[in-house]
């Protein structure tokens, strides 16, 4: 399976509130974020530069955006996408939405985890924000032998 990705642009944290907290007021209400709660946890992910002093995090991570949207009967998209990742020692934060995935790698392993996706047959365009724009930037096929 070949997977069009878009690495997005910026830094994001993986943020743990209590259970029975609400949805804190520093959560931005645009860009990427997504919140889940389960009885255990509330967890938020957005923007690094959002979360305040003093909440617990995991951060600096980058994302890796599957173009969609997917067919709810797609069989593998994930397993495509992290097992060459975990071949590479790439660890993942995975999300998935109602119309497609999300990988969320350390941002110190971005260039590997390109690689890794790269290598296996996936076409990953770099986002980069410019002025208020998303700008693409070239991209390197990779030729299997």
């Amino acid at each position: 399976m070949t997977l069009d990705l878009d690495l997005l642009p910026g830094d994001y944290a993986i943020c743990r509130c209590p259970a029975g907290a609400p949805l804190p007021v520093w959560v931005p209400r645009d860009g990427f974020v997504s919140a889940t709660r389960t009885p255990a946890e509330l967890s938020v992910v957005c923007a690094a530069d959002a979360v305040p002093a003093g909440i617990r995090r995991e951060s600096p991570f980058r994302i890796f955006a599957v173009r969609g949207p997917l067919d709810f009967g797609l069989v593998g998209v994930m397993a495509s996408l992290t097992s060459p990742l975990a071949a590479s020692g790439v660890s993942i934060f995975a999300l998935s939405t109602f119309d497609t995935d999300y990988v969320l790698v350390r941002a110190a392993a971005v260039d590997r985890a390109t690689e890794a996706l790269r290598h296996a047959g996936h076409h990953v365009v770099v986002k980069r924000k410019r002025r208020g724009q998303l700008k693409l930037a070239p991209t390197k096929k990779i030729r299997r032998a």
